[in-house]
This record gives structure tokens, sequence and C-alpha cells, in this order.
């Protein structure tokens, strides 16, 4: 079997180019305390968030509130893209914010739309998409189109920066309370997103982490030496490509193997055969799927370049070793990686790039709603709501066992978008709940 690999100059895009906006665009989150009460309230404002209050938009739902901690709409995704320096996102163009029922302007139409802003190589990926092939997509172009979607749909003016402490139902509805304020609301839709997997606490002594050692999604500090990254997946690719970018002896600490592949899970989930998959399946079958699907991986633009250093020396691997610890002197100094066996290896600074959690809910809601098992919430198959708290859905990664793994990636979020969006229109019409088909659509029955 003949494998592609795509050149690694793909990854490469530029940031911060001056993209227009539409008229009155605005990018901050509404001053002052959040409204009393409203029809919905959204809780996070990342990608998900805005998939949500743009099809609710689009529904006729237009009193709604969105809840979020940095108060930015999808401003947390892009500060952990330009903590990693990444230049291109993993998913392709069809994959946006945008919704797939209604002819907004897609992701593809607004790039096009500003062709004279566009390099040779992004050019050609356009083209390439145009073609029904897959494409890579910059990061700075679909930060703009996000921008897009959030001013054509009224998102910042729906916006408040607010940490949400808890959701409780209240008499045939819900109650958000926040650091500022409480908002009754007759819906909330949980667009929580996923949390860094922390190092197991065995690795250090202590209760505080290691001198010399961060997270993915913490800046490094400016220097030269040896950088140490542990971890399989997108984010340890960046980290290792910049340390190399910067001269920097780089080791590679891999407790598995290397797994390249294109999308964060497999193409066939993001289809409706796939996700047919996760339809009245016993739950041993959707957590042997998941459990599968749900490991690291990095693109395959980066295999030549990780491959090509390797050879050459200036990336050292470390396959299927189990860390055992993480050491780091007060003072500074070197920390280092502890492997089985007794193996040390130091460096400057050492990053932990361990993947992420899914958040279930039960940060926020208590925990006999949530109901949940192995790490994913009780959700109604159907609606995407929690069986215990009907008024409240969710959005995103947690939506796993009833959507499949693609749940947690931009198109996941615009299935479950059109499910939660459409039977929160019905309900707070009076009508029953609609019939969806598997791409979230709704079925007429006339």
């Amino acid at each position: 079997m003949t494998i592609f690999i795509p050149e690694p100059h793909l990854l490469s895009s530029p940031r911060g180019r001056d993209w227009p906006f539409p008229p009155g665009a605005c990018v901050a989150a509404r001053a002052g305390d959040p409204p009393a009460r409203t029809d919905v309230v959204i809780v996070g404002a990342g990608l998900a968030g805005l998939a949500v209050a743009s099809a609710l938009w689009h529904v006729g739902v237009r009193d709604v509130v969105l809840l979020d901690r940095d108060g930015r709409p999808a401003g947390r995704f892009f500060d952990r893209v330009d903590v990693l320096g990444q230049r291109v996102m993993r998913s392709p163009y069809e994959h946006h914010p945008g919704l797939e029922a209604y002819r907004d302007c897609e992701l593809l139409d607004f790039v096009r739309l500003h062709w004279s802003l566009l390099t040779p190589v992004e050019r050609r990926e356009v083209r390439m998409a145009q073609a029904s092939h897959r494409s890579v997509v910059p990061v700075d172009a679909f930060e703009a189109f996000c921008r897009h979607v959030a001013t054509i749909h009224h998102v910042y003016d729906r916006t408040w920066q607010a940490e949400v402490r808890a959701v409780r139902p209240d008499a045939g509805g819900i109650v958000v309370g926040t650091d500022r304020s409480a908002v009754a609301a007759r819906f909330a839709v949980l667009c929580l997103g996923e949390e860094r997997l922390a190092a197991p606490r065995r690795w250090w002594r202590g209760p505080r982490r290691p001198h010399g050692v961060c997270y993915w999604d913490e800046p490094l500090p400016n220097a030269g030496g040896p950088l140490v990254v542990v971890g399989a997946g997108l984010s340890a690719a960046h980290l290792i490509s910049n340390g190399l970018a910067a001269n920097r002896p780089v080791h590679w600490v891999v407790r598995g193997s290397e797994r390249y592949q294109c999308a964060d899970v497999n193409s066939k989930f993001f289809r409706a055969e796939g996700r047919a998959r996760f339809d009245g399946v016993p739950w041993a079958d959707r957590m042997a799927h998941m459990q599968r699907e749900r490991r690291a991986s990095v693109m395959y633009e980066f295999r030549p370049l990780l491959t090509e250093a390797e050879a050459d020396g200036r990336l050292t691997v470390y396959r299927g070793r189990a860390v055992t610890g993480v050491t780091g002197k007060p003072g500074g100094g070197p920390a280092t990686v502890v492997l089985d066996g007794g193996t040390r290896v130091e460096g400057d600074q050492v990053v932990l790039a361990l993947g992420t959690a899914v958040s279930t809910g039960v940060e926020v809601l208590p925990a006999a709603l949530v109901a949940a098992r192995e790490g994913w919430p009780d959700l109604d198959e159907r609606t995407l709501n929690y069986r215990n708290a009907p008024e409240v859905f969710a959005v995103g990664a947690a939506a796993g066992m009833v959507l499949g793994p693609a749940a947690r990636n931009i198109d996941g979020h615009r299935v479950a978008t059109a499910r939660v969006a459409t039977t929160i229109a019905a309900r707070l019409a009076g009508r029953p709940d609609p019939v969806l088909d598997r791409a979230g659509a709704e079925v007429s029955l006339v």
C-alpha cells in the first residue's frame, strides 16, 4: 500500500494578517452583569459555544446569554494555538463553526473572498479543498472566519465574562450561578470543552510541580538548552518542531509509539455511517471504539521533519518508555525525566503534553444529575440533554458516547448543535421534540 506523506512546508502560514471584518465588528464581551433572566444560557464561548449561539439565532431563538471565563468567543482556543506556535488547523475546510443546514458564508467561501491575502501554498490548498481533497487551513484565516461568524450572528452582543460556579434545575428551568451574579433561564447548554491532563502525582514529590517543568498550554521561557517533551500528540509535535527551529537539542519521550494520521479521529466517524456505530450499540462496544480511536496522533506533515531530525541527531526519541519520575532543582539548573530502567533525560525545560480530559459537566452540575459512567455523562441519545436534567444539554467532547469520537471535533460540534438548537426551539414553542436524522437535521413527517 502506498501512503502519501504531505510536505512539512504546509505547516507554515502567516499569523496576524489584517483580515477585514464586517462593519461594527467587536471582539470584546459585554460590560457589566448579564441579564437576570433569559431563554438560553450557553456556558462556554469556545468553538462549540459559537456554533450553538449561531444555530439558535437561525432557528429564531434570540434571547441567549453566553457566559465565558475569558469573555472572548473562541479566545481560549486561539490562546492555546498561539502558545504552541501553531500556524495551520488540523481540521479541513469543511469543518468549521458555520452551520450545515443554513447557507451562511462557509469557511471555504470566506477564504476565497480574501484570495489576495493568501500565499501560493495556501491558494493551492484551497484548490485541493474545492476538488474535495484533504486540505490544510491557515489558523489565521480560521480565526478571522470565527470572528465573522460571531459578528453576523450577534454573538459578541450576547457574551459576558463570568466564571460559572453552578448550574441547578429550578421550577421548570435552571439557575446559573457565577462569580458575579445568577442568571435564570429555561435551558442551559454546556460547552465546556476539554481540560489538560495533569501529570500523575507519583511523578514528583510534594504538592508543587518541580522547577523547570511546565504543561503544553503554558508559555515556555526563552532558553537555548535542551528541551524534553513528554507526549505523543499534536501539541507535542508542535513543541518539538519549535525546539528544532530554535536549534535546541530535543528529547521526545513517547510512552507508546508515534501515530500519524490526517485528522484527530478516523474520518469514517465524521460520516453518518460512522456515527451509526454508536446508535443503540451496547456500552462495552462504544467504549472499545473510544479507547481505540481516542489515541494521541500527529499530523502527517510532521513525519518527514521529525524523521530527518532523528536521523541527524537533533532529536532523540525514547519509545515505549514509562515515566517513573520528574525532578527539578529549586535554584535552577536542569529538570530531569526518569524513565523505567533508570534512564534519566535532562533538559533546561521539561514540557508535559499529556493530552486532555473530557469535561463531563460535573464541574457545575451535581454529580447525581451528570450520572457519569466510566467518565462519560448520561445523555439522551436523540437530544443530548442530560437524562436527569432535561433542561441542560451538552455539546462537545462530552457527547462522545452518543456521537462517537468526532464529537470533540468541530464537525462533531455541528452535528450536536443541530440536535440541541432544534430541540430547544421546539420546546420553547411548546412543540414536541423533533425527530432528527443521524446528521442532526429535522425529519419532516408530512
